[in-house]
Parts: structure tokens; sequence; C-alpha cells
């Protein structure tokens, strides 16, 4: 697990790119290693007093951009956003198999709750595929979830499927956030950030050409 990195930070929002295994926020056992606990004190080093506040969540294993607020008024603006479809994200991941459809989208409820994932086959290689995928809907693990049900797992899932059942192997569900896009809060300005693929998903194209 690397260190985190502030992509962009102004007065009132902080992109983050979130190493692989490091969580966002405590769970319940109250680990003090969390990307928003180790931010909170980069920010009071600088003798900032806001603090950061995560607006969405990204799990543990997947690693990439995540956005802050600088307050729990800001906060709120951008979670409003969130909750209107207006903030656009979007992830690779490596999926299992090969793909007879060059894109498309997976509409299915989630703990009763309609999700829909689009995806768009980037490149297919012997055994898996490149897959860019933006979640329209947020339900936790919605992205893990769904390529499981349609018969293509996050190579290195381990939570949705059995990763013994597969050939290829990776330490953790291939899953990076790296786009995120929306209107600033406060300054109704059109940001998007990018972040390149982390080095142990590199690691694992180089390998499996």
């Amino acid at each position: 697990m690397g260190a985190f990195g502030i992509i962009y930070e102004d007065d009132s929002i902080i992109v983050v790119d979130k190493p692989s295994g490091m969580l966002v926020i405590p769970t319940p056992k109250n680990e003090t290693h969390t990307l928003t606990n180790l931010l909170n004190r980069e920010l009071d080093s600088r003798g900032i007093e806001a603090n950061a506040h995560p607006c969405h969540r990204i799990d543990r294993e997947t690693s990439g951009l995540i956005l802050y607020a600088k307050g729990k008024k800001v906060q709120q603006l951008m979670m409003e956003k969130f909750r209107r479809h207006e903030v656009k994200k979007a992830y690779l991941a490596f999926v299992h198999g090969r793909s007879n459809r060059n894109s498309g989208s997976i509409d299915l409820p989630i703990e009763h709750k309609r999700s829909v994932t689009k995806y768009k086959v980037r490149e297919q290689r012997r055994d898996f595929c490149i897959v860019e995928v933006e979640p329209v809907t947020g339900r936790t693990n919605q992205i893990r979830i769904h390529f499981k049900a349609i018969g293509h797992p996050l190579v290195g899932e381990r939570k949705f499927a059995f990763a013994k059942d597969y050939e290829l192997k990776f330490r953790r569900a291939a899953l990076h956030s790296y786009r995120i896009g929306f209107v600033h809060p406060l300054t109704n300005k059109s940001l998007v950030f990018t972040s390149p693929l982390p080095d142990d998903m590199e690691k694992f194209l180089a390998a499996n050409k």
C-alpha cells in the first residue's frame, strides 16, 4: 500500500488519488490508518482548520480518485450533485473472459434498489478484457456485483467469485477509479481529473499480453 496523492486542492474541495488497500473511513474496528484521517492530519500540519469529508466512497481494494470537501456545507452541496447524477465517474477494470459485446448496460437491482452500470470494452486480451465502466447509480460494490452477474467477474475478485476458479491471479479486485468530472459547487467551473493506472495493474498488463 502506497501513500495517497493530492491531485487538486482549493479552498473548498480536494481530489485525492487513493492507493489500493487503504480504507476511506474507519470501520467499527476504528482503524486510524484511513485516508480521511491521514488527509486531515496533512491539513492540520499546514494549519488548515477545515476538516476534509469524503463526498462518496470507493472500497479498500479499489485504487484511484476520490473527492473530498473542506467542511460539511461543501460536502452537502457535492453529495446533492451525486444524488442528482451530476458527477461523472469512470473506472478501469480487468474482467475475466472475452466479451462478445463492445459496450453495454447492466441493469440489475442490488438489495432491491435499481442499479445501472454502463461499460465499454477497451481491449480484449487472451483471457480477460480491459473495460471502461461508468456506474450510473452508486450502490456499494456495484461494479463488482454487476460484472459477476453477467459472468465476467473482476480479475482478483474474492468477495463475489471464487479466485481459484480462474487461472489469472491478482492480489485484489482489479478496479481503478480513473476519471471524475463535475461542476465546482462554488465557482461553477467544469472540472475533470484523471489518474493513470497504478503500478500493480500496469505490471499485470505487461505480464499478460
